[in-house]
Parts: structure tokens; C-alpha cells; sequence
């Protein structure tokens, strides 16, 4: 099989694609690399394919981990507003051959993810903060 050129594959898909900066496909290639060091950790180093929704919570901590209070901007000015985009990106990558599917993977898997203001800005608010947004106990 040949192996596929990941700067002549970006430039492939940016061509066909122009929705995502290059720069969010490489952050998703470096997460997907960190989300797999993170599960072979716990799987003691064996290499498994990694669910949508895995690849999600990795994507998030990555984010957090590079970025820390900037991540949602960052994202945003890539044009990653939700999670569904971290699937088109993923799916272009598919595409293109720089990443392998299983028959049950899909866009889809990426639709239902987090809220990002929840999953990239609220680690990074006040205490005080957080308990004004918490919604109130529900009164019977």
C-alpha cells in the first residue's frame, strides 16, 4: 500500500474543503496520537482502534492540555465550532487515506459530543462562577 504524504494529503483536502484552517488537521492528527498513548497506557501498550467518542475526550484533554483557557478560541478561529466539525475533519482525513474507518464508524459518532463552552471554558472559571451558572434544584 502506498503511503500517503501528509502535507501533499492536507493540501488535498484543504483543495476540496476549505471549511478548517490546516493547522486544526494537524491538531487532530497530534490528538489522535495523544488519545492513543493515553489508551494503550491503560491497556498496557497495546494499540486498538479508537471510538468517536474516545477520540472526542481525547481531542478535549489535548486542547486543554495545549491551550488551557485559549483552546475554545483557538479552535474557533480554525473554524472548529462543535464537535460534529472535529468529525468532517476526521471523515476529509478518511477520505484522503490518512486515516482508517471500521464499517461502524461515522460522522455521527461526532454529532452528539460536548458543549464546548462546557467542555473548554468552564475548567477555567471561578468557583463563585460556577455556582451562579449551576441551575437551581428542582423545587416538588
Amino acid at each position: 500500500m502506498h503511503e500517503v504524504n501528509f502535507e501533499e494529503a492536507l493540501e488535498r483536502i484543504l483543495a476540496k474543503d476549505s471549511r478548517y484552517h490546516s493547522e486544526a488537521y494537524i491538531f487532530l492528527r497530534e490528538a489522535l496520537d495523544f488519545t492513543q498513548k493515553q489508551i494503550g497506557k491503560e491497556n498496557r501498550g497495546q494499540v486498538r482502534h479508537i471510538s468517536g467518542r474516545e477520540l472526542l475526550e481525547g481531542i478535549r484533554h489535548y486542547a486543554l492540555e495545549q491551550f488551557g483557557p485559549m483552546a475554545i478560541t483557538v479552535l474557533e478561529e480554525w473554524g472548529v465550532k462543535q464537535c460534529r466539525d472535529f468529525g468532517e475533519i476526521v471523515f476529509n482525513m478518511v477520505e484522503i487515506g490518512l486515516l482508517a474507518k471500521t464499517e461502524t464508524d461515522s460522522r455521527e459518532d461526532f454529532a452528539d459530543g460536548y458543549d464546548f463552552h462546557d467542555a473548554f471554558l468552564k475548567p477555567f472559571l471561578p468557583a463563585s462562577r460556577l455556582k451562579r451558572e449551576e441551575p437551581s434544584p428542582k423545587q416538588n
